[in-house]
C-alpha cells in the first residue's frame, strides 16, 4: 500500500512539473510570410468599426512585428469581455491563417486568446500602429 502511494505521489509530482514547464514556456506568436497574407481584418472593440487592411506595406509592418513577438501565458481569460483589437488574418489562398489567428490585442504588451491572457516576453506588439489605421 505504501509503494502504491509513493508511485502515485511521484507521478503527481512529475505531472505538476510538466504542467509548470508547459505553462511557463515562451511561445513565438507567429511565423508568417507577409507575402502570403491577403488581408488582415481588425475589429476595434472601442468603436465597433471593422478595418480591412489590404495594403501590402501595412500588412508587412503588422506581420513582421508579430513575427518578432514571443509571449508567455498569464491568467485565464475565460469570462472576460471587452477588448482593444480583434485580429483575423486571411492568407492569399482565401483561408484564415492557422495557430495564432482570431486573437485580441488588448494593449502594447497583452494579448488574449482564450483560454489565457498572454504577456509579451520579447518584441513589441504593433498596438499603436494598428490603432493609427483602425480608427
Amino acid at each position: 500500500m505504501k509503494k502504491r502511494a509513493a508511485i502515485l505521489a511521484a507521478a503527481t509530482m512529475v505531472l505538476l512539473i510538466i504542467c509548470a514547464v508547459w505553462y511557463r514556456t515562451p511561445i513565438n506568436l507567429m511565423d508568417l510570410d507577409p507575402d502570403e497574407v491577403l488581408e488582415i481584418v481588425v475589429f476595434n472593440g472601442g468603436t465597433g468599426t471593422v478595418t480591412h487592411v489590404s495594403d501590402t506595406n501595412q500588412i508587412a509592418t503588422i506581420i513582421d512585428a508579430l513575427n518578432e513577438v514571443t509571449v508567455e501565458r498569464g491568467k485565464p481569460s475565460v469570462g472576460y469581455s471587452g477588448f482593444g483589437f480583434k485580429i483575423t488574418i486571411y492568407l492569399s489562398d482565401g483561408n484564415q491563417a492557422d495557430d495564432w489567428n482570431n486573437f485580441i490585442i488588448n494593449s502594447n504588451d497583452t494579448i488574449r486568446k482564450d483560454p489565457f491572457f498572454y504577456t509579451v516576453a520579447e518584441g513589441n506588439l504593433p498596438y499603436d500602429y494598428i490603432a493609427s489605421i483602425a480608427d
